[in-house]
Parts: C-alpha cells; structure tokens; sequence
C-alpha cells in the first residue's frame, strides 16, 4: 500500500480532530484525535506505524476533512 486516507472530523461535544480508517480487508481499522491539527498528524502518524508490520506501512498519509473551514472576516 502507498497511501492511506484518513477521515478527518471534530467532535461536537469534545472539540477534539478524531481521524479514522477503516481497513478494507476486513483487518480493524485506526482511529486516533488530537486537540488540534498539530498534535493529530503526530497521533495519526503514530497509529498508522502501530497498524501495520515493520516495512509494510504506507509512504504516505492523506487526510481527509468531512466539513470546510471557516473564516469570520470581523
């Protein structure tokens, strides 16, 4: 595997980025959070190595945010 795509959304109740995976041969999957994007990609980085043996862990690792940001201008 290359690439892996993480789903990126933030808990309502919580605030905290949760980012999950599922994997699609049936083998569990990865979810993790972080208090903000910094400390995501460092857990999501992490997990992503636990998950998978020694070697076979994807080059890369792409997130993907379920809601857009946005900007107050005042």
């Amino acid at each position: 595997m290359m690439e892996i795509t993480l789903t990126v959304e933030r808990d309502d109740e919580s605030g905290w980025l949760v980012a999950s995976w599922d994997d699609p041969g049936g083998k569990g999957g990865i979810t993790t959070q972080g208090h903000d994007l910094r400390e995501l990609q460092e857990m999501v980085k992490e997990a992503v190595l636990c998950h998978f043996e020694t070697g076979q862990a994807p080059q890369t690792i792409r997130l993907h945010f379920l809601s857009d940001a946005v900007l107050a201008t005042a």
